[in-house]
């Protein structure tokens, strides 16, 4: 398929953008569609490299549905489940690159780039359970976005990026190509190959019947579902990016003009439905065809009425279901938390200072929203409309609410979140349930009756209990159905599962075990020595 990643890294922004972006993206993107006969319908995680075209490789789907490789020596002798080196389209012993493509292609090819290997070897090495070992040995480099989902594993490896300037520089190439699309379309989430790659647009069967408007063009937008995390993603991944190399180069005026856009769509869908003549306020609407993944949004595409509060509004979850009521909680506390980080990377790079003052304005009254109109007796509500109307709930795909401390929003110590956190891990949240072998929150995109892993794992995040980190970590590991891979969802009743391998869950885990290697390492370890990868 290509020479090699050096190659492709030597003609990254050596010329214009698109070219630069052209010769990044035809690599990545041919690996996605071909090395793993990716499908509109289908996630998957891959390396980027030279063996592609040679080997013989089964649909990692396929492959995931049967152990593979050699038992860990634990008691639940989980499978080697990492395809074979041929089938991995870059090796080497201390760097792999990833690329990540959200589930159902959802949102644009997100980077995340790490020494794999290395932090394969020093975790596993350190880790007691060889059970939970071999579990992160095939977590880590299984990675997949959501995110926050699908950016979030990124800040955990970012500090590598200081001492490889080849890798910070696919980061950027990244940053670059997802300014370029939110610029064009910033309600959308998902996008066709860009021109440059010569790779024909691929047909998504869910966008048949679909009317967007404003109307967006299907040659470069895959599908146009319109969610916050989306575009918090792509302020979480430039402020990592900044953070591990203080390189401020990819704030160029394609950058800037995508930064303008997020502002834009935050004042547009912070208004209320009707102005004061009862004028309906409509700057962008989604309706779904009998074909597309959920149903049309009510009210014409444009959702349930909703009144100024200070927060903005959405149609879709990070789930892809439709929001009940407009106001997503946690999605708009990510929001707060990126606007605030954007702009101490602009104050410390010392540019565009006007934008900066706007991002805090914007982050501060996003939070004390959150805080003023969301929190009835100490309790977040999930979702909310301005007019009193609040549905407390809490969903697994992040950013929930049981995720909070995980977004940076509070500390897992507020009184708050513990009264929140007890509420949604209990009978009080409709999404949760208990069965006899795995219980957490689930929430509609399946049945209410399968909690997915994604929530044990937040749940994690969310507390310092040396006992209820172990309960949900074994709740996990016990729960593969010994293929040594988290599925999407578990059902109570019985054995049966969705997904045999859904990589955003497994990049999430892995996260989740980096941070325990700091936090509490002595959960975990052999000994209580912190490991941070890079470090």
């Amino acid at each position: 398929m290509m020479g090699g990643i050096k190659d492709v890294i030597d003609g990254a922004f050596a010329s214009s953008f698109p070219e630069a972006l052209g010769r990044f993206v035809i690599a990545t993107w041919r690996a996605l569609t071909m090395k793993l006969g990716f499908a509109a319908s289908v996630g998957a995680a891959v390396a980027l490299g030279a063996a592609v075209g040679q080997a013989q490789c089964p649909d990692y789907t396929t492959f995931s549905q049967s152990p593979q490789g050699n038992r860990s020596a634990g008691p639940l002798a989980l499978p080697y489940m990492r395809p074979a080196p041929a089938c991995r389209t870059f090796n080497s012993s201390s760097v792999e690159v990833s690329i990540v493509m959200h589930d159902c292609l959802r949102r644009t090819a997100v980077l995340r780039i790490y020494g794999v290997q290395k932090v394969i070897n020093d975790m596993v090495a350190r880790i007691k359970d060889p059970d939970l070992a071999r579990l992160f040995e095939n977590t880590f480099p299984n990675t997949l976005d959501t995110t926050v989902k699908y950016f979030s594993a990124f800040a955990h490896y970012h500090t590598l990026l200081s001492s490889d300037k080849e890798l910070a520089t696919l980061v950027k190439a990244i940053i670059n190509n997802e300014a370029r699309y939110v610029s064009q379309y910033p309600y959308c989430g998902a996008f066709q190959p860009p021109p440059e790659s010569g790779l024909a647009p691929s047909h998504n069967d869910y966008a048949d019947g679909v009317t967007v408007n404003p109307p967006v063009d299907n040659q470069t937008v895959f599908e146009c579902k319109y969610e916050i995390d989306s575009l918090c993603g792509f302020l979480k991944l430039s402020r990592s990016y900044y953070q591990a190399t203080q390189d401020d180069s990819f704030m160029n005026s394609n950058w800037y003009t995508a930064i303008s856009q997020i502002f834009r769509v935050i004042v547009e869908q912070s208004q209320s439905t009707f102005d004061d003549n009862f004028n309906l306020v409509s700057y962008y609407n989604w309706t779904g065809g009998d074909g597309s993944l959920s149903p049309a949004v009510n009210n014409a595409g444009n959702g349930e009425p909703k009144a100024y509060t200070g927060l903005v509004g959405t149609h879709h979850r990070p789930s892809d279901d439709l929001s009940t009521f407009a106001f997503l909680t946690p999605a708009n506390a990510m929001l707060s938390v990126e606007l605030d980080n954007l702009a101490d990377i602009l104050d410390s790079a010392k540019q565009a200072r006007n934008i900066s003052q706007l991002a805090r304005q914007y982050s501060s009254t996003i939070r004390n929203a959150v805080w003023n109109s969301t929190l009835v007796d100490n309790i977040f509500a999930y979702e909310t409309n301005g007019f009193g109307g609040r549905y407390v709930m809490d969903d697994a795909n992040v950013p929930s609410l049981l995720s909070l401390p995980y977004l940076g929003f509070l500390n897992k110590s507020h009184p708050a979140y513990v009264a929140t956190r007890k509420v949604l891990l209990s009978r009080k949240n409709p999404y949760f349930v208990a069965g006899k072998n795995f219980s957490g929150i689930g929430g509609p995109h399946v049945d209410a009756w399968n909690p997915w892993p994604m929530s044990q794992i937040s749940a994690i995040f969310g507390t310092d209990d040396d006992a209820e980190i172990t309960q949900s970590l074994y709740l996990i590991a016990n729960n593969t159905n010994g293929l040594g891979l988290i599925h999407e969802s578990l059902s109570i009743y019985d054995s049966t599962y969705t997904r045999p391998w859904f990589a955003w869950v497994n990049s999430y885990f892995a996260e989740m075990m980096l941070d325990l290697a700091d936090r509490k390492p002595y959960l975990i370890f052999k000994n209580d020595q912190r490991y941070i990868p890079g470090q």
